[in-house]
């Protein structure tokens, strides 16, 4: 009999978060005060994030503990099932064995949870008692509201608003876990109101909304920011996926020869990727492949620049690749992938020839979604099945080939609140974006003059 799922014991899930700041091939450059042009400092960043996450996002050590109640509430969901596709690649007649993280067991439905709980955790932990955030489709949003209510904190999330009417069933699951749920741009705030002012019809992005986020945390003394993607302590918190996937992989004696992962900011590709890149820089034959929108081309038609991770100008200065702050995306369904800007240490892995980017139009990708649900029987959200796109490319190349590779992917989040944008693309009525390049470099233009060498 064939094993279809691979299970690890509770017992067995990670007890410590990977930081991959160590073994990086070049020390990532420090992010900037946007008004003195200085690496920031830990007392700079207080205003809006815990001492114990601010810790983290400047630790250089390998290894960072999980707490127990952490690990408790985890357990809940994880470890999650490493899936081998079986069906698709009898499918696809590849030669290849194709394995699928399914991190949609979560009670949220995505890899979010992850560092949901612990954002919240920690803030508890601090005497926050509220937490602000923004959110695209949702999948963030929701998670945080599960990780508040379960620890007594209260949130508000700040929605990109092309997508809050796109998915109304992942506000319903914000509002079920007692948290606010805000169309941006929003009157709330005064970074809002500017936008409203000169574009009324605004769609949003996810830059407009960390902008008001930012905004509602420190006009408040009792409120912190919680970001669900792009920094450091973030993706250090979703490694527990690709450890997990690791010891999964052990246990039926397979090693990973490509990994691959959607990418918006970068914090599901980076919880499967980072745990295996020290295999690869010691001599390991194992690509990895960071997905995006052709729409929003972050790391295949951006430039590796400082800019701001917000529209309005009130975060740090970021060393990433980018397509400028005020970039604003069409509105495609995957609004998990709508930002301007990558992870610092994703963004300087690609740099560095260690990740490869590469970009999709939306119908490519629901086709491949779509084939992917009728063979494997489970419904990516819009945003994994970028991700899916590219393990057909893949596995198709090694049916070419003739070559018996091991193709690793994150699942990282059910689309069965995504189910308007399947309509659509069954119904024809999706359209394929590919950014004028124009645009881009008119949005470029903005960028802080700051070299990064």
């Amino acid at each position: 009999m064939i094993t279809k799922k691979i299970h690890l014991d509770e017992k067995d899930m990670p007890k410590k978060w990977y930081n991959i700041i160590p073994d990086m091939p070049v020390a990532p450059p420090p992010p900037l005060n946007p008004g003195t042009g200085k690496p920031l400092g830990p007392e700079e960043l207080a205003p809006i994030f815990p001492m114990s996450l601010i810790e983290q996002e400047m630790s250089t050590e390998n290894w960072i503990d999980i707490p127990e109640e952490i690990m408790d509430i985890y357990r809940l969901w994880r470890p999650t099932p490493l899936f081998r596709a079986y069906h698709l690649e009898e499918y696809l007649g590849t030669p290849a064995r194709i394995y699928y993280k399914y991190e949609g067991a979560s009670p949220a439905g995505s890899h979010k949870t992850n560092t949901a709980i612990a954002q919240a955790y920690y803030n508890k932990k601090e005497g926050v008692k509220r937490l602000a955030t923004e959110t695209g489709a949702g999948q963030w949003g929701s998670a945080l509201s599960l990780g508040c209510k379960m620890l007594g904190l209260e949130c508000t999330v700040y929605m990109v608003k092309v997508s809050y009417h796109q998915k109304p069933y992942r506000r319903s699951m914000i509002r079920t876990w007692g948290s606010e749920v805000i169309a941006s741009p929003s009157n709330r705030t005064a970074a809002g109101r500017s936008i409203l002012e000169v574009t009324p019809d605004s769609p949003g992005t996810l830059g407009i909304a960390i902008s008001e986020a930012v905004e509602d945390a420190v006009g408040r003394d009792d409120t912190k920011y919680a970001l669900g993607s792009v920094l450091n302590h973030v993706m250090l918190h979703q490694t527990i996926i690709g450890q997990e996937v690791r010891d999964q992989l052990k246990m039926v004696g397979d090693k990973p020869n490509v990994i691959i992962g959607c990418c918006g900011g970068g914090s599901n590709f980076a919880g499967i990727a980072f745990p295996f890149m020290p295999d690869r820089a010691s001599g390991e034959d194992i690509r990895f492949i960071a997905v995006e929108p052709s729409s929003c081309p972050t790391l295949t038609k951006g430039v590796y620049a400082y800019d701001y991770g917000d529209t309005a100008k009130m975060t740090p200065l970021l060393p990433m690749y980018t397509l400028g702050h005020d970039f604003v995306p069409p509105g495609i369904h995957a609004g998990g992938l709508r930002y301007h800007g990558m992870s610092p240490l994703v963004s300087l892995l690609q740099k560095e020839g260690i990740v490869e980017g590469r970009a999709y139009p939306q119908n490519p990708v629901f086709e491949a979604a779509i084939t992917f649900a009728r063979v494997e029987g489970f419904i990516p959200a819009p945003e994994t099945a970028h991700a899916v796109k590219a393990v057909f490319d893949e596995a198709l190349r090694c049916k070419e080939e003739g070559r018996e590779e091991v193709i690793v992917f994150n699942f990282s989040g059910h689309g069965h609140f995504d189910m308007a944008a399947y309509d659509a693309y069954l119904d024809g009525d999706l359209v394929d974006y590919s950014y004028p390049e124009e645009m881009i470099a008119e949005s470029l233009k903005k960028l802080p003059k700051i070299d990064l060498g």
